[in-house]
């Protein structure tokens, strides 16, 4: 890689911020492993529409999978929290976005902040049915990643930014963070509009189906996306994520308003 291109890279990994409308805030989580680069044409989309923007990238990220094992699921949490507190005292409706584990942590907030306007999720993680999972917690305490499983794109020569191995401490940590989202999916009362793709080699489909039978909220809108594998923010299917997450945001904001002239 060049310097210019190592450049680049850097760049699409960090963090983003756009300050636009006061009235709409979005929040968006990228996955485990991964980094902005994943999320960073949809904040651009949102930019454009005119949404005040944060896309954090989460601690233990954007550098070295080694750095990820350092870092727990409430590091990852805390850093999300603080994006959305400080977009609250900016904006009158703050929507949160997530991609796969960035799908967890918003299921998170929605839990913990009743007052979030709505949710998007794409490809939401909050289990595996993978049975070497259930060893976690004893092989992470001896060895320290596995290969990576980012990357899942059907789009061709589209990378995700992603580490090239699994942080087994971090893993075990994510896993932590699923039981504790399950636990509380009722909790969720707030619009969601869930993507999750029809061909998903990372994420089972019955993550997709756990959300949607456990949260308890009656505004809710399941789309399958066709064309993209896992990372489908990056994938065929990207414009029409955009799209219907924009729909849905000023539908809701809309209507929020609505309720409080």
């Amino acid at each position: 890689m060049s310097s210019a291109e190592a450049s680049e890279a850097s760049a699409a990994s960090a963090a983003f911020a756009h300050d636009g409308s006061e009235e709409i805030g979005v929040l968006l989580c990228h996955g485990f492993t991964g980094s902005p680069v994943s999320m960073r044409p949809w904040a651009d989309h949102l930019a454009e529409a005119g949404f005040t923007v944060r896309l954090p990238l989460l601690p233990g990220h954007g550098t070295h999978w080694r750095d990820l094992n350092k870092t727990p699921w409430t590091e990852w949490y805390a850093h999300a929290e603080k994006a959305f507190v400080e977009l609250t005292g900016r904006c009158r409706s703050v929507f949160v976005f997530g991609l796969s584990m960035g799908g967890a942590l918003t299921l998170r907030l929605a839990e913990e902040h009743p007052e979030i306007a709505g949710i998007v999720l794409v490809n939401p993680s909050v289990l595996t049915l993978r049975k070497d999972a259930k060893l976690l917690p004893v092989l992470s305490k001896v060895l320290a990643s596995l290969p990576g499983i980012g990357n899942d794109i059907a789009k061709p020569g589209v990378l995700e930014g992603c580490y090239e191995r699994m942080p087994l401490r971090a893993a075990a940590s994510l896993s932590l963070l699923w039981r504790v989202v399950r636990a509380d999916l009722g909790k969720v009362v707030q619009p969601t509009l869930l993507l999750h793709s029809a061909v998903d080699h990372v994420v089972e489909p019955e993550n997709s189906a756990a959300v949607l039978a456990g949260i308890a909220s009656t505004d809710v809108t399941e789309v399958v996306l066709a064309n993209s594998y896992h990372v489908a923010t990056l994938d065929h299917d990207a414009p029409l994520i955009f799209e219907r997450s924009t729909e849905f945001v000023r539908r809701v904001h809309a209507e929020r308003a609505g309720d409080r002239a």
